[in-house]
């Protein structure tokens, strides 16, 4: 390693390295580097890569070698540039020293100016300026920013409520302002700032057990070790997390020769971005201070004021704009956003400083925007010929997005929100409303127009109805896949599951959580983005639809290959899903007519049809619901007109849907012309140790022959009466949970006598029809050849190939996710993204064995990855024909299918 470089210089209109290099100098040190060359005014300095960091984690958290002798060598080139010296007492050279890893990410180390101010060095700069004042201030500055960030965070120490070292220091500062009765950090005089260092430095050595350093390079070395350990803070750390950033990243640490915004009423500090980064107007926009260290900008204690008028607002109009004080300056900084935009072809955030009329740089990155001002940026940029059709496509994230799709919680109003708890983010968006803990308290409320929030330990079938009412819903238990997050998904409605802290008592309406108990009618909101529980009425806001939106699906179609459908239960779903561009249904789930709005005739056959004793009984029940079943594929074949449906059969295992309710249970008992402890003996019969790998799925069409036909008859009557009438309908059958390809062809021969028989009866030419099976056992997988031999097509369901590869149940690993994830067991939560090392792997097994027979073996995805960005990319680097996700997923996932095949340059 003592060979490595570990540190390049910037300045002067020169720099060691490029705009290019973001990995190896982070997106803060390439920009540097980037606006150096540019000859734009940049302060000197160097960048420390994060490759230094990965060794120096490796290296039992030491510097590795050769990166001391680096330093100091790229300083040295800083003083000759600056014509100053670090820690000199006559000419002293002061820095800053930030951290930047390649993406912007909160947790990391905040930044600490005026590094190099001791005893030794005051004097010297104080003879320079001639201005005492403000060589106290930036002291105290220094004192307050180190103490906190490098002598207190870098060093894990974890203080109680209201002891953290800064809020200490803040509290004395505002104690002697209040005391001399001033309204402004500016107000306080020269003696003032060197009472409050003198008193900072005791209540530092008195909280912290050390004294703040009074060496320049003893200071300088904190801080870049305190860039380096903020890559294994606690809050990197979860945002990483969060956002599947990699841990062997690193971050740089980036030391810049310190120019200075608080030296009188001639200088200023300000932060911009070149366009609107909330709604992408083409409007210069943004905020700064007079006499003022960049901090103060964004530390809320003074009002900014507006950079220019298209900035103004109701707390800052009466403040003067620089475009009105310096309209030179103003003019310069114009035009240095306008050389930037150029050449970066995106939206940028710049932090600038101005010392004594002089504007200098600080930095510049490529700029966070809301989901809207993503669009709008994209599409206006290629409006004005800065980037192609490809570069807008990949400019909007798929979560950006959602964000268009979805209400939020307004992300002001949820910073000063009282967080109580943290969940899976199973629905997107915000919601706001009354705890409920019943599905006909949700029902109920809605009907009167009450916005409400269902808490539930976990949601089952008969919570359905409750939960369509509910305008959030949130459990105590349950995955990414369980019921709650699967149907909230498919509604697009915001959910949070497996919030495990919470102790939920259903019978007394109380939801318990650190102590604090919340009852039924309490507000509580919810970021189903985040997975976070607010306590009280968080402020929403509608992300309305760009009429930009329209154009940029287009161009998103014109670039993916990969199709998408959509998982869809009914012809209302169908609708939703041909609206938002689905090509077809993925995924038409027959059992989801027995839930949810107008299910209680079906529901009731249905229960009658598992209760059946006898095949006579069997018989009579499924007749009845053979018409409800035909009716809702009827309608929904309709919905589709003439797009592909794939119709899977009835999946789950029975238990499921035998009502737990005395007087449903009577109700049953009446219609069979049973007693009631009958229908308790044909439930235990039901019962099953392990039901998700119990009877269900094809082994139900196996014991029970009849319970396939009338599927198969219903789809086959509805396509044939639509063909009649002039539709177009080709149906596509799925079989689910097979693991040997005998379980097809002994469905497939029940399928060919139906087929015929149809067509026998409507006097038409037989349906044309596709028969297919969920590969979701990894048998399945392993003999995909010989699955093809009886198959047209292969889908993907793997919610429950991920529950088999890995043993983990889908509805309970919300118990122990968080610490797998949390102690790097896993990546990622395999029920969110697919697992591509081993559930990919038997996806590239089955791929590769079913073409193997069949080259044009039909091949998608139907599980809730279908709607995940990297999930979409693995099935597009696979050769799959579509993918199929939740109808509101839809534009999510076309999106990712493009950004694939850009990235993939195909």
């Amino acid at each position: 390693m003592a060979g490595k470089k570990y540190v390049y210089s910037f300045g002067g209109g020169n720099s060691e390295g490029s705009g290019a290099m973001k990995e190896l100098l982070g997106g803060k040190g390439a920009n540097l580097a980037e606006m150096a060359s540019l000859g734009l005014p940049v302060p000197p300095g160097f960048t420390i890569t994060t490759e230094c960091c990965v060794d120096y984690f490796k290296n039992g958290s030491k510097l590795p070698a050769g990166v001391e002798k680096q330093v100091k060598t790229a300083l040295a080139g800083v003083e000759k540039q600056m014509g100053m010296k670090f820690g000199d007492a006559k000419n002293p050279l002061l820095v800053s020293c930030r951290s930047g890893a390649r993406s912007s990410m909160p947790g990391m180390m905040e930044t600490v100016l005026n590094v190099g101010l001791s005893t030794k060095t005051i004097p010297g700069l104080i003879a320079k300026t001639g201005n005492e004042r403000f060589v106290y201030d930036a002291y105290r500055r220094l004192i307050m920013m180190y103490s906190d960030v490098v002598m207190e965070k870098a060093e894990g120490i974890e203080p109680a409520e209201g002891k953290a070292i800064r809020k200490q220091l803040d509290a004395m500062m505002e104690e002697l302002k209040a005391k001399k009765g001033y309204t402004s950090d500016t107000d306080l005089t020269v003696e003032d700032l060197k009472l409050l260092c003198d008193k900072f430095k005791k209540q530092i050595k008195t909280t912290l057990n050390r004294e703040f350093p009074d060496d320049a390079m003893e200071q300088l070395w904190g801080g870049i070790g305190a860039v380096l350990k903020s890559w294994n803070g606690k809050k990197a750390v979860s945002y990483r997390r969060i956002e599947g950033i990699p841990d062997d990243w690193g971050t740089a640490v980036n030391v810049q020769s310190m120019v200075f915004g608080n030296m009188g009423d001639t200088s200023a500090t300000g932060v911009a971005f070149t366009r609107d980064p909330a709604t992408g107007d083409n409007k210069f926009y943004g905020e700064w201070l007079i006499n003022a260290q960049g901090e103060d900008v964004v530390a809320g204690t003074r009002t900014p004021n507006p950079l220019n008028q298209d900035t103004c607002n109701e707390q800052n109009k009466h403040l003067k704009s620089m475009e009105e004080l310096y309209p030179e300056l103003y003019r310069q900084l114009f035009d240095i956003r306008n050389t930037l935009e150029q050449h970066y072809h995106d939206m940028l955030d710049i932090e600038f400083t101005i010392q004594e009329g002089r504007l200098y740089m600080l930095q510049c990155r490529v700029g966070k925007r809301t989901g809207t001002a993503a669009l709008n940026m994209a599409m206006d940029m290629l409006k004005e010929k800065l980037i192609d059709e490809k570069t807008a496509v990949m400019r909007v994230s798929p979560a950006q997005l959602d964000e268009l799709l979805h209400p939020i919680l307004d992300p002001k109003a949820e910073k000063s929100a009282q967080l109580i708890a943290r969940g899976l983010p199973a629905g997107p968006g915000g919601a706001v409303g009354r705890i409920v803990f019943h599905s006909e308290e949700a029902v109920k409320a809605a009907a009167k127009g009450e916005a409400v929030v269902m808490v539930r330990e976990e949601t089952n079938p008969e919570d359905v109805e409750g939960m369509r009412a509910a305008t959030g819903i949130l459990t105590a238990r349950g995955g990414m896949t369980s019921h709650a997050a699967l149907v909230c998904r498919g509604w697009g409605k915001c959910c949070i599951v497996g919030a495990g802290c919470l102790e939920i008592n259903e019978v007394a309406g109380t939801m318990k959580v650190d102590g604090k108990v919340y009852r039924a009618g309490e507000i509580i909101s919810l970021n189903g983005t985040r997975g976070y529980v607010y306590a009280g009425a968080v402020a929403t806001m509608d992300s309305s639809e760009n009429p930009k939106l329209q154009h940029f699906m287009k161009l998103v179609d014109k670039y993916r290959r990969l199709g998408v459908r959509a998982n869809a239960d009914n012809p209302e779903d169908a609708k939703i899903a041909r609206n938002f561009g689905a090509e077809g249904i993925g995924l038409f789930r027959t059992e989801h007519m027995f839930y949810g709005k107008n299910s209680e005739k079906p529901l009731f056959a249905l229960r009658k049809m598992i209760l059946s004793a006898t095949p006579e009984e069997r018989q009579k029940a499924v007749k009845e619901l053979f018409h409800f079943v035909k009716k809702d594929i009827k309608g929904t074949l309709t919905a589709m007109q003439g797009l592909p449906v794939t119709f899977r059969l009835l999946d789950p295992p029975l238990h499921e849907f035998v009502p737990s309710a005395r007087e449903a249970r009577q109700e049953l008992a009446k219609a069979l012309g049973i007693k009631l402890i009958d229908i308790a003996r044909r439930a235990e019969g039901l019962h099953e140790t392990n039901p998700m790998m119990g009877h269900r799925g094809v082994r139900l069409g196996i014991t029970y022959p009849e319970i396939s036909e009338m599927q198969m008859r219903a789809i086959l009557e509805a396509a044939a009466e639509l063909n009649r009438d002039g539709h177009t309908c080709k149906p596509e059958i799925m079989i689910p949970v097979t693991c040997d390809a005998s379980e097809i062809k002994f469905q497939k021969e029940i399928l060919a006598r139906v087929a015929a028989e149809v067509a026998k009866k409507f006097k038409v030419p037989a349906v044309e029809y596709k028969v297919g099976t969920m590969i979701e056992i990894p048998r399945a997988a392993l003999l995909a050849d010989q699955m093809a031999a009886e198959a047209d097509f292969f889908s993907f369901g793997t919610n429950d190939l991920t529950q088999m590869t890995f043993g983990f149940s889908r509805d309970d690993i919300g118990a122990f996710l968080g610490d797998y994830l949390d102690k790097k067991l896993l990546a990622a939560d395999p029920f969110q993204t697919i697992d591509q090392a081993g559930v990919g792997k038997l996806i590239d097994i089955a791929v590769k064995g079913g073409r193997s027979v069949k080259p044009k073996l039909k091949v998608g995805i139907c599980g809730e990855q279908g709607g995940e960005a990297k999930s979409v990319e693995f099935c597009h680097k696979e050769g799959l024909d579509y993918v199929s996700c939740s109808p509101y997923r839809v534009p999510i996932a076309r999106l990712a299918a493009a950004q694939a095949a850009i990235r993939c340059g195909k």
